[in-house]
């Protein structure tokens, strides 16, 4: 069908849908092709505008990366990313998903819509705003500086948009499976755990792919209440600039460490996103 489509499109909708395409790739592949280029310069070939193309107008180094990942705090920077993330992912599944399904599969005295707005305004909220209760609250549990608090904080921000998408993504189940199950004898937990979960994966893998990016580079929290012994990368980036300003190549280091696993994740499971980003894109 969209074969056909395409076929039958007129040349002036082709050539404007080759340049939005020419022009979209161009702005997302410009910074990941400033990244690469900047890692394998020394400082002073960053301030050559003509060092363009390697081994013709400068001489590709790996200085910058092993500066960086000889650094102390490298590695375990990217550790409590990876920790933190991965824990906030799965408490948002965990905790947002029964949430999810309780809200597209029964009837509650507040309306769908009231629900929906309340959710939607935890988002627009600025995080800043409750930058200081945060801090005083982990004061007071004595979280600060933990993976623990982190986590909490993460989850806090990101259970409400995982509700709102997997709500959608249970709402385009046809009920006519679920009635079918309660024929047969199945309870809720059944239906849900046998029947719902399975045919909401992709659903699934694509609100954990998003809160995982979300808190892989969120940056004001983690600077805040985890500066040391929890800092995440977003920190060790944040606190890598040097007095005499921005060392554009260890930047650029950083910057692709920085954005590898969410871009991985995603090559890995694309034909999942393309499926989940559409849930809810009908109905309403």
């Amino acid at each position: 069908m969209r074969r056909a489509l395409w076929l039958a499109a007129s040349w002036r909708v082709r050539a404007t849908t080759y340049i939005v395409l020419i022009v979209a790739s161009i702005w997302v592949l410009t910074p990941f092709v400033w990244a690469i280029q900047n890692s394998i310069k020394s400082l002073t070939d960053t301030f050559n505008p003509a060092a363009i193309v390697p081994f013709v107008n400068y001489t590709p180094t790996l200085s910058s990366w092993i500066k960086v990942l000889s650094d102390n705090q490298a590695i375990p920077a990217l550790l409590s990313s990876l920790i933190v993330s991965s824990g906030t992912t799965l408490l948002v599944i965990l905790l947002g998903t029964p949430a999810a399904y309780s809200l597209a599969g029964f009837e509650f005295p507040i309306r769908s819509r009231d629900l929906n707005l309340w959710f939607y305004s935890q988002r627009v909220m600025p995080p800043v705003v409750v930058l200081a209760p945060f801090f005083i609250l982990l004061v007071q549990l004595k979280l600060v500086d933990t993976w623990i608090g982190l986590i909490l904080i993460y989850t806090t921000f990101n259970l409400t948009f995982g509700i709102v998408i997997m709500r959608d993504v249970f709402r385009e189940i046809s009920r006519d499976i679920n009635d079918a199950a309660k024929v047969d004898g199945a309870n809720a937990w059944q239906i849900f755990w046998l029947i719902a979960i399975p045919l909401s994966l992709d659903g699934l893998i694509v609100t954990g792919i998003i809160v995982f990016s979300f808190c892989w580079n969120e940056a004001l929290f983690a600077s805040a209440v985890a500066p040391q012994h929890a800092a995440t990368l977003a920190t060790f980036v944040l606190a890598s600039r040097s007095t005499q300003g921005v060392n554009f190549n260890i930047a650029a280091v950083n910057t692709l460490i920085a954005i590898m696993p969410p871009v991985l994740m995603s090559l890995f499971v694309h034909r999942y996103l393309a499926r989940g980003l559409t849930f809810g894109a009908v109905k309403g």
